[in-house]
C-alpha cells in the first residue's frame, strides 16, 4: 500500500491582487520557470527590483548572487513553490519561455499592474528633442519580448481598454520585438500603469517618466 507523500505547501498566495499582477509582469519580463524542482527565478541587476518582488509575494526568500557564463554578477531571488509554479503555469508562463511565451490569463482589473512590472522588466521610454521641428521634444515608451506573440497580446489589450495601437518594429538584430506609444498614445498607458503614488514600482523608472512628462507639462495621477 502507497501512501501519500506530504502535501506542498502554500507559500504564496494566488488570489489576484495588484501587488499579484506586478510579480507576474516581472516573472513574464525578467524570470524564468525551472521544471526540475518546481523552482521560480528572478534575476536582476536591481536590488530595489527583487526586493519588490519579494514584498508582493510576501516571500522569506533571501536575495542570491549568480554570475552568467560572460562572468557578468547579478543579483537573483529564487524559490520552490509546486503549487505557485502550477498556477503560474496554469496561466500560460512556461519553462524556457522567451521565444514561447503568448497570451496570460490575467484579469482585465489586474492588467495594468501586470504591464507595469512588465515594465519594469523589459520596457523602457526614452525622449529627445526632434531636430526637424523646432521645439519639438519626442518620448516614447517601449515595451519589448522575443517573442512576437507575446507582443501582439499586449497590444490587443492596450487597445481594448485605451484605443491606441502604437506601433512595431525590430531591434537591430531581428531578434526582439519592440511595441511602442509615441507622445499621446503613451500618456493614456502610463496614466493606467501608475494610478496613484502608492503603486509598488522600480523607482528609477518612475523618476525618469516624472522627468520626462515634467518637460512637456504633464504629471503622473
Amino acid at each position: 500500500m502507497t501512501h501519500p507523500g506530504p502535501k506542498p505547501k502554500k507559500i504564496v498566495n494566488e488570489t489576484w491582487t495588484p501587488k499579484l499582477a506586478y510579480a507576474i509582469g516581472l516573472l513574464a519580463s525578467d524570470g524564468c520557470l525551472l521544471s526540475r524542482g518546481h523552482q521560480i527565478d528572478l534575476t536582476s541587476k536591481d536590488r530595489e527590483q527583487l526586493e519588490n518582488f519579494i514584498k508582493c509575494l510576501g516571500l522569506s526568500a533571501k536575495i542570491g548572487k549568480k554570475k552568467s557564463g560572460l562572468g557578468m554578477s547579478y543579483l537573483r531571488v529564487q524559490f520552490r513553490s509546486v503549487l505557485f509554479y502550477n498556477f503560474l503555469t496554469s496561466i500560460g508562463l512556461t519553462p524556457a519561455k522567451s521565444k514561447t511565451i503568448g497570451v496570460l490569463k490575467i484579469p482585465k482589473k489586474f492588467f495594468f499592474d501586470f504591464l507595469r512590472g512588465s515594465f519594469d522588466g523589459d520596457g523602457t521610454i526614452y525622449s529627445y528633442w526632434d531636430p526637424r521641428w523646432k521645439s519639438s521634444f519626442m518620448f516614447y515608451l517601449v515595451f519589448i519580448s522575443a517573442s512576437r506573440k507575446h507582443i501582439d497580446w499586449l497590444r490587443a489589450e492596450i487597445a481594448s481598454t485605451l484605443g491606441v495601437r502604437g506601433h512595431l518594429n525590430k531591434d537591430g538584430r531581428k531578434i526582439i520585438t519592440q511595441l511602442k506609444y509615441a507622445k499621446k498614445e503613451s500618456l493614456k498607458i502610463l496614466a493606467k500603469m501608475y494610478p496613484s503614488k502608492e503603486v509598488i514600482c522600480l523607482s528609477r523608472k518612475r523618476l525618469k517618466i516624472e522627468l520626462i512628462l515634467d518637460i512637456v507639462g504633464e504629471k503622473l495621477p
